[in-house]
């Protein structure tokens, strides 16, 4: 099975490590890992900001670099939305183009979604015998339905979860919303930051970075240093003893 890991360009700018423990989640549920090195970004920042010119083209590079892959998977439920609904959902519903990007659609995937209903995982290699709680980030839940997915995966490597309230309430994030936004994003990302402490536990776990970096960079403002913050799949490689 020859699966093609799309990095995410914030992953692989800010915090490459979670590409890496994508990479070697595959790998050891014993997929073919290519990663096209030319690849950058999947359109989504410029899709949300109305260069739909620019997001195509971008579009077409990704079909053009995965084209010889059985799967597509993205540690990301945003970018992997993008890929799977808003390619043939919109960009290209009325062009001659749709079908092949129907056909991208269909082999795209977020990560833990894959690992958990297509390859079907029951062990990981890290162990996080702690409690965490659980971001639901939008794009992941709404268009992707991933839920339970990575909540099982982390139950795999040893974690207790501890359900924050409004679990699957946005962050404040949203991309370009952060920007365009920025008070009300604020406020947002503040009721995060309560709802996670008020959970008890020692790390906030998520699956898309730009999630994950709002949260954390309110946390640290608001003066918590010590709340953790991982993409779930550093915990299923790293486990506990490497991410403390």
């Amino acid at each position: 099975m020859k699966v093609g890991l799309f990095v995410t360009c914030l992953v692989d700018l800010v915090r490459p490590g979670i590409g890496f423990a994508a990479l070697e989640l595959l790998e050891d549920a014993g997929c073919e890992v290519i990663v096209p090195e030319t690849q950058t970004c999947c359109g989504q920042p410029g899709y949300n900001s109305g260069a739909r010119e620019i997001s195509m083209e971008l579009a077409r590079k990704v079909l053009a670099e995965f084209a010889d892959c059985d799967y597509v998977v993205a540690p990301s439920g945003s970018c992997a939305g993008q890929i799977k609904v808003h390619y043939p959902g919109d960009l290209f519903r009325d062009t001659p183009e749709r079908e092949a990007f129907d056909k991208l659609a269909a082999k795209t995937f977020e990560l833990s979604d894959f690992l958990v209903n297509v390859l079907k995982v029951e062990r990981v290699p890290g162990k996080y015998a702690d409690t965490i709680t659980y971001h639901d980030s939008c794009s992941g839940l709404r268009e992707l339905g991933v839920k339970q997915q990575p909540r099982a995966l982390l139950a795999l490597a040893g974690a207790t979860i501890s359900e924050m309230q409004d679990c699957e309430k946005c962050c404040g994030f949203g991309g370009t919303f952060s920007i365009k936004l920025g008070e009300i994003s604020t406020r947002m990302a503040d009721n995060k930051c309560k709802n996670i402490k008020a959970a008890g536990a020692e790390a906030i776990v998520g699956g898309d970075l730009g999630c994950l970096l709002n949260i954390e960079g309110r946390l640290r403002r608001s003066g918590d240093e010590s709340t953790k913050v991982f993409h779930f799949a550093e915990l299923l490689v790293e486990g506990k003893s490497k991410c403390d």
